[in-house]
């Protein structure tokens, strides 16, 4: 018998209000609308880029698997070429990770043309109550400046002393932190710092992070649903943590190419621009010489300087906003990659030879454009159905004690579709996918094992997903579950013999560094054998 779409959520258990709760079966969800305000359209020879070269560029990723998740090329302030890898879509949002700090730096600017501060003002001078007993000559001498160009003279990161301060209180974790060189004067990549920079714009304006930059830079550019994970105390983590739009980067790019200039009004001082892109302090990072290394460059407020001319916000696994001002041209690109550097050697070998000084008269390329538009991360490979399918359909499995306090799996099957239900000790999630297809929709499952950092935006309780199978052998059936709105996914692998299930994790940070996931592989048993005390 061949069950309809809502008969098959009731024999699920599902009910009317499981429709809204789960992602879509077997149709997908359309991603949020875009924006009323988008940059121009151009075709890439107008604008004296040759479609060659940027399909060079995306064949060239795509055999390195360098995972993008998108692509957007701007030239004299039109797109020329936009791409997103399915499930990856227009207007979904976009963990920044790093790239955030361009952003953070950018509020600071800002406040500086509004006089509440200046990039001399010592960081102790904000936060009288959260200093030491004792200040030392090198924290006392701290400045802005120093938190901007990475300087703060901390001998390393102070992010994890900030997120295991058993007060929550980072701002007072941070002051906290032994100085141990003068500030300005050693460069030590530092979120912590850039989390300082958030403290002090709430601190200063009274308003959080977000919503000081919503009127004066959102707004004008049109990024609409922005949104930055908290401290504890609700202060934007400022050095990460913030979501927006492939095109939203690619607007905040070309904000810094025109020198702070949008639609005939300054948002940013031309001087700021300056003085935030240029080579503040040498920087230090990649394993190459710094001929052929993008992070031996220098460092700004906040920004990277490039090879060529060039400078760029970023954040791990490939979240770039690429600044070309010679070129008149900005690259934004998501991605989840383990070579970040390889990326832009992509970038400086096919996109940079491309862009002419005039308009091109060859015609644009058709295979440009169809490759743009076909664009897809890999489904799951392997076979649509297998005779087990039919066996352990909807029957669901009880899980040995486990320290993810998952008590009870099930897989239900029907129409090229899957309904997965697990349920913990926070109650039942359920994961809709399609097989040999994406199904979007929302789960309530925990991410944190697919973050780098255990913050949250907050009052977000659930979070965008796609979701896909296959069967891999006769017995064993894999899913794919991607996060939409972050860089990340994970494989959940099931695998039956008899009345047992077994099933293992594989968060895609794991397998980018070839390590193992620290979740332990889960062993269940058939509830109606255990029933039968089998």
């Amino acid at each position: 018998m061949t069950l309809n779409r809502r008969d098959f959520l009731y024999q699920l258990g599902l009910g009317v209000a499981g429709v809204g709760l789960i992602s879509s079966l077997p149709t997908t969800l359309p991603a949020a609308p875009l924006r009323a305000f988008q940059l121009p359209r151009s075709l890439p020879e107008a604008q004296g880029i040759t479609s060659a070269g940027l399909l060079d560029f995306v064949n060239a990723v795509e055999a390195a698997r360098l995972n993008l998740h998108s692509l957007m090329v701007v030239r004299h302030g039109k797109v020329v070429a936009e791409g997103w890898w399915a499930p990856y879509a227009p207007g979904l949002k976009h963990t920044l990770y790093s790239l955030s700090k361009s952003f953070t730096s950018s509020a600071i600017g800002m406040a500086v043309a509004e006089k509440k501060l200046s990039v001399e003002d010592k960081v102790v001078s904000f936060f009288p109550q959260d200093v030491p007993a004792t200040v030392s000559s090198n924290l006392a001498a701290m400045r802005v400046k120093d938190l901007l160009i990475m300087a703060t003279g901390h001998d390393k990161d102070t992010t994890g002393s900030l997120r295991s301060d058993p007060d929550n209180n980072w701002v007072k974790a941070f002051l906290a932190q032994p100085v141990e060189h003068e500030p300005g004067t050693f460069f030590l990549y530092n979120s912590g710092a850039t989390y300082m920079l958030s403290a002090i714009i709430q601190k200063v304006t009274g308003q959080k992070l977000l919503d000081f930059l919503k009127p004066r830079l959102f707004d004008p550019l049109g990024i609409e649903g922005a949104d930055w994970e908290t401290d504890p105390k609700g202060i934007a983590t400022g050095g990460w943590g913030l979501r927006v739009r492939t095109e939203d980067i690619a607007k905040f790019g070309q904000l810094y190419l025109q020198k702070g200039m949008w639609n005939g009004k300054r948002l940013l001082p031309e001087a700021w621009i300056e003085d935030a892109t240029k080579a503040q302090i040498q920087s230090k990072g990649g394993s190459r010489p710094k001929e052929e290394n993008d992070w031996l460059q220098g460092y700004g407020y906040q920004f990277w300087r490039c090879r060529n001319g060039a400078y760029r916000g970023d954040g791990a696994y490939g979240q770039y906003c690429i600044v070309m001002p010679k070129e008149d041209t900005v690259v934004a690109i998501t991605s989840e990659t383990g070579d970040m550097q390889a990326i832009l050697d992509q970038v400086w070998k096919h996109i940079l030879p491309s862009i002419q000084p005039t308009a091109i008269t060859a015609r644009p390329s058709a295979a440009l454009k169809q490759k743009l538009t076909s664009l897809a991360l890999p489904l799951p490979s392997g076979q649509a159905t297998s005779p087990t399918a039919a066996r352990v359909s909807g029957k669901p499995f009880q899980i040995a004690d486990n320290p993810m306090a998952i008590k009870r799996v099930s897989l239900a099957f029907q129409n090229g579709a899957y309904v997965c239900t697990l349920q913990d000790d926070k109650g039942e999630h359920r994961v809709a996918g399609g097989i040999g297809r994406w199904v979007e929709g929302d789960t309530d499952l925990p991410t944190l094992p697919l973050k780098l950092v255990a913050t949250s935006v907050p009052n977000e309780t659930k979070t965008r997903m796609a979701a896909s199978g296959a069967w891999s052998d006769e017995n064993t059936f894999t899913m794919t579950w991607r996060f939409i709105e972050t860089a990340h996914y994970e494989n959940v692998i099931c695998r039956f013999t008899g009345d047992d299930l077994q099933l293992e994790f594989q968060r895609s940070l794991a397998i980018l560094t070839k390590s193992k996931d620290n979740r332990p592989a889960l062993n269940g048993k058939l509830l109606a054998a255990v029933s039968q005390g089998k």
